[in-house]
This record gives C-alpha cells, structure tokens and sequence, in this order.
C-alpha cells in the first residue's frame, strides 16, 4: 500500500514537470562527507535537504530556491547545498541502512517530514534542523521565510553568537 502511494505521489510530481534532484544511486553518508570537505576549504556550511523524488514538497523547494535570484546568491555565497536522498519505502537492503545510518547521523530529521533541512557545521556537527512546514504558503513557499531561515544559519550569523 505504502508502495502504491508513493508511486502516486510520484506520478503527481511528475506531472507538475518538476526537476528531479535527488540522486538515488549515491551513498548519502559519502555525499555529506564530500560536501562538508568543500564547505570546509570555502568557509560555508552546509544544508542538507532530505527527501526524494517522490516527494512533491520537496521538488517544490528545489525549484523555488533555484528560480529565486535572491535566494540563490543567498545559498551560494554561504553554503553547499545538497539533496540528500531518503526514501521511506526503500527495499534495498544496503540503501535501508545507509538511510537509517544517515538519518542517525543528521540527529533523526525524519521526525519533521519531508523536505527537511539540516544545517551542518564544517566539522559536521549538526545546527539546526528545519521544519519545511513553517516555510511553506499556499501550494509553494514564502519567500521571506525562507530568506529568514537561510540568512540566521550563515556561518556568519552564528559565529556573531559566539561573541
């Protein structure tokens, strides 16, 4: 049934002609570990977007940040951003426990639904974790709320903490 739904749910994304953006193939583990070796050298963090292609929300959100100009210079001017892949209904064995391995990793995000974001330091240490709930309007995204959310988790928002 699970399975039923999800084919579903991505048929329906389909049809909205959204850009998948996960990749399915990829170790997610290895993927954070690339990510955060890059925003070490640069000086950024990282978000980390999880979900997958057979979320509609999480499309959404791929193709809103990436029409934005604003939110785009936003992301790419502090982060390095990627689409973590996690599908719930997953019968790959090895896939089942990278995902609960990584899910373990990122501090159990799963919890807030799909997409969810989390916001990862250069030593990897998690930030945040963002409900995407609290982003959303209507059948997309605000975008104040989502500049909000992106410009309090700069690493130079949160080094100014510090003191």
């Amino acid at each position: 049934m699970i399975t039923c739904l999800l084919v579903c749910v991505s048929l329906l994304a389909n049809a909205q002609g959204l850009k998948k953006v996960y990749d399915e193939n990829v170790n997610p583990l290895e993927q954070i570990d690339q990510a955060l070796a890059t925003a070490r050298s640069e000086g950024k963090y990282v978000i980390c977007q999880v979900g997958g292609n057979w979320c509609p929300w999480c499309l959404r959100f791929a193709d809103f940040i990436t029409n934005d100009s604003t939110i785009s210079k936003l992301v790419a001017d502090n982060f390095v951003y990627i689409h973590v892949n996690y599908n719930p209904a997953e019968d790959d064995a090895v896939k089942v426990q990278r995902g609960k391995a990584m899910m373990q990793r990122l501090n159990n995000p799963r919890r807030f639904g799909f997409p969810v974001f989390v916001v990862l330091n250069g030593e990897g240490n998690v930030l945040h974790i963002q409900d995407s709930s609290f982003l959303e309007e209507g059948k997309s995204y605000n975008q104040q709320n989502v500049i909000r959310f992106f410009k309090n988790w700069t690493p130079k928002a949160v080094e100014e903490i510090k003191y």
